[in-house]
């Protein structure tokens, strides 16, 4: 699906969009998935459950088998919690911080939430996009989609959002062999916004940079998608892919997000898990 562009004109006027109820999901033919309505026809108002929504991009996206290894982190999240989190992963390739919320995404997600749910939302690969106007999100203005969309949206639905810093890509310094930061300014800006809004901040750029720096360029083939020719059938001609995950480097970086949101001191910290793999 195709990002389609948004009449409006800044962020600030751009807030009314959000508001989108069902009229506004139904307009841009989208539907809650079906784990997000089981939940929301399943669970009373005081619940010892939760749900975990995830909005991001193809990094987190859950694939199908014709993609085979790949996956995202958020495919792969539900394991390192306990059976009272369940995961809805509405990340979707080549979104950014505004088009998610231009299409109408942001708006399904905010019809199911309920209160004691969570909202993690990590964006910057697309947004960063300069050559594509319908991806690209100054980082000012990616930072108040944060804090009003995402952040303040979510909080008066009386959900948690939790803002997750975009992933590392397989970019390093070929002298030294240690990974750069990928999209500074972008991490800068979510990481300022979490700490002017006080909301949880899961720094997943630091973390796979720690994780990544600790296995080196060439083993980091093996988490990202590098792939010789005719060794997956999904993939014939192989692929050297510094962006997205194979399914070994998707559950790594899976682990780095549970494990983070185990030091957050929310009530779901306690509902993560350890598991192998």
């Amino acid at each position: 699906m195709s990002p389609i562009s948004s009449p409006l004109s800044s962020p600030l006027s751009r807030r009314g969009f959000l508001a989108g109820t069902a009229a506004t999901a139904a307009a841009f033919g989208l539907s809650a998935t079906a784990a997000t309505t089981a939940r929301a026809d399943t669970r009373a108002d005081t619940r010892a459950t939760a749900t975990l929504y995830i909005a991001s991009d193809s990094t987190a996206q859950t694939y199908n088998s014709g993609y085979y290894p790949q996956a995202g982190w958020g495919q792969t999240l539900a394991p390192f919690f306990t059976s009272s989190i369940t995961v809805a992963n509405h990340a979707i390739g080549g979104r950014s911080s505004r088009s998610f919320i231009e299409q109408g995404r942001l708006a399904v997600i905010h019809q199911a939430i309920r209160p004691g749910d969570y909202l993690f939302v990590q964006f910057g690969h697309n947004d960063a996009t300069t050559t594509n106007p319908e991806r690209y999100t100054s980082p000012a203005d990616y930072k108040e989609y944060l804090r009003n969309d995402y952040i303040r949206a979510t909080r008066a639905r009386g959900a948690t959002p939790v803002v997750v810093t975009p992933v590392s890509r397989r970019s390093y310094n070929a002298s030294t062999g240690q990974f750069n930061v990928s999209f500074p300014a972008y991490v800068d800006a979510a990481k300022a916004v979490a700490a002017e809004e006080g909301a949880p901040l899961v720094d997943l750029s630091a973390l796979s940079r720690a994780y990544l720096n600790g296995i080196g360029p060439e083993a980091a083939k093996g988490v990202f998608l590098w792939l010789s020719p005719g060794q997956y059938p999904n993939f014939p001609n192989g692929v050297s892919d510094d962006t997205h995950f194979q399914q070994y480097g998707a559950t790594q970086m899976s682990r780095l997000v549970a494990q983070a949101t185990s030091r957050l001191g929310l009530p779901i910290s306690g509902e993560v898990r350890p598991v192998a793999g």
